[in-house]
């Protein structure tokens, strides 16, 4: 597959090898876990990706392939050697410490105690392989009443508090895309470098339980500290910023597109007014919260032009201002493009893909190769080999 960024330039494409010599064996499913080891992945590590014997479902969720692969699968495992073990089965359980023996990383996504069903309890792999940095990453964590509790996304935000304070006044707001899962997978990441770190001291792995509800739920610090308090008010809908202070909301342009302002304090305030010929609305910014009445206001000045006019009038003021981006916006967005963020090839089989979201020693990120099906053989002639 020939791939090109949607830039005139490519510029300094060296590979990202922080990670380089770290194995990392991916035995998870679906989103987060994948993300997590796909990040991993793009700073070096070497990732296995072992699926049960089928393959990973997601290979056949979303949009598909002209190979009759989800290019939502393909997204996430880029950059990834696959193969397929049944974990059920005496080759397959040793192929998999065979792995093990070589690995440093070990993430798995399962419901707690699949692991200790396949004979690989977190016991014995600490036992086993001491320096091994094993992680869980499931839906409420290992341990507690909602251990085994089913969940989706969703579910998590729900638990979390967090979509009690998302959406309108009338109801919460179902978000997209889902960030329980990529919240989650980055903080497994988090977890997993700081070990690989304290392991060059201690020269001992870890076992990191890690939730996707209470990753989400650490983020309510300023929220659950605001309980109670008038002025600083959370409510859904009429909360300083959840939509009841005129200067932090989202607006309707005439053209039944949306605008965003997100201004906190007076010098932006200040600036939007007078470039919207609006000076008498200055001294309003410190009226109550909810500002029902100003918000009106501003909101029937959005109504009377199109989204184009207003991020015409607004990109030069400096206010904390942008228009809501569909995807056709995203794009073609001149900043987007100059962060060489995502890469797109034109062929038969149309595939955008995200890269890593960071340039480093001044190289913006780099493409990473489609996902590989391998076989075992293959990848412990390598790995055996060189331990």
């Amino acid at each position: 597959m020939e791939w090109r960024k949607i830039v005139f330039s490519m510029g300094n494409t060296t590979a990202i090898n922080f990670l380089q010599d770290i194995r990392v064996i991916d035995f998870s499913q679906f989103l987060p876990g994948p993300y997590a080891t796909q990040l991993l992945s793009d700073l070096g590590a070497e990732v296995i990706k072992v699926e049960r014997s089928g393959g990973d479902a997601m290979r056949k969720v979303g949009p598909i392939g002209n190979d009759g692969i989800s290019l939502f699968y393909k997204t996430l495992n880029s950059g990834k050697q696959i193969i397929e073990l049944d974990l059920q089965s005496e080759s397959g359980k040793n192929y998999f410490t065979k792995l093990l023996n070589c690995a440093d990383v070990l993430l798995e996504s399962f419901r707690p105690g699949v692991l200790d069903k396949l004979g690989f309890s977190v016991e014995r792999l600490r036992r086993d392989y001491p320096r091994l940095v094993i992680c869980s990453l499931s839906g409420y964590g290992q341990t507690g009443p909602y251990r085994l509790r089913p969940g989706h996304d969703l579910n998590y935000l729900a638990h979390s508090g967090l979509l009690h304070h998302t959406g309108s006044v009338d109801s919460p707001t179902q978000p997209q895309p889902p960030i329980s899962d990529y919240a989650g997978a980055m903080q497994a990441v988090n977890c997993i470098l700081a070990a690989l770190f304290g392991r060059t001291v201690s020269n001992q792995g870890a076992y990191l339980d890690i939730s996707l509800a209470e990753t989400v739920l650490s983020w309510q610090g300023m929220t659950l500290n605001n309980t109670g308090r008038q002025a600083y008010s959370t409510e859904r809908g009429n909360g300083v910023d959840s939509g009841g202070a005129a200067g932090y909301r989202i607006y309707r342009t005439a053209d039944k597109r949306f605008i965003t302002l997100g201004i906190e304090g007076e010098p932006f305030w200040s600036k939007f007014c007078n470039t919207v010929d609006k000076p008498e609305w200055i001294g309003r910014l410190v009226e109550p919260i909810p500002q029902t009445a100003l918000i009106d206001e501003v909101q029937a000045l959005f109504l009377s032009q199109t989204n184009a006019f207003w991020c015409e009038l607004l990109d030069e003021a400096d206010c904390c201002f942008e228009a809501v981006l569909d995807i056709d916006d995203i794009m073609r967005h001149p900043q987007v493009r100059a962060r060489q963020l995502l890469t797109t090839n034109n062929g038969t089989d149309p595939f955008i893909q995200v890269n890593y979201p960071a340039w480093i020693n001044g190289a913006p990120p780099t493409n990473r190769p489609p996902p590989h099906d391998t076989s075992i053989d293959s990848i412990l002639k390598t790995w055996e080999f060189d331990t």
